[in-house]
């Protein structure tokens, strides 16, 4: 799989994770949750940016836990693991994760 962006092929696993992390950019997370019918909204943007300061580069794979505790810390209000999951009409460690760049989650559950 691969997207075309901006006049270049960017290559994609299967899921459509990022092969090479470098090719991330906010313009091409916006592409991928357009074509994936998400319209980004300041929240979404938050998570997305949680997740690449907390593991882009590092090796580790989010999970809904951390992602919930985050966001409520960051939103000042108590979220729980749906409301999370609203935001991206599914898992968000997985969803988001790929909008961020991450690596591609192989948890189960949010746990």
């Amino acid at each position: 799989m691969a997207y075309d962006f901006n006049g270049t092929e960017i290559e994609t696993t299967a899921n459509g994770f990022l092969v090479n992390t470098q090719d991330w950019s906010k313009e091409l997370a916006q592409h991928m949750a357009t074509a994936d019918g998400i319209e980004l909204s300041d929240r979404h943007w938050d998570l997305i940016d949680f997740l690449r300061e907390a593991f882009v580069g590092d090796g580790t794979q989010p999970n809904t836990r951390n992602i919930v505790k985050a966001m409520s810390k960051a939103w000042g209000e108590k979220l729980s693991q749906k409301d999370v999951y609203a935001l991206f009409n599914g898992d968000p460690s997985k969803i988001a994760g790929k909008y961020a760049g991450a690596a591609e989650s192989r948890r189960k559950g949010g746990y």
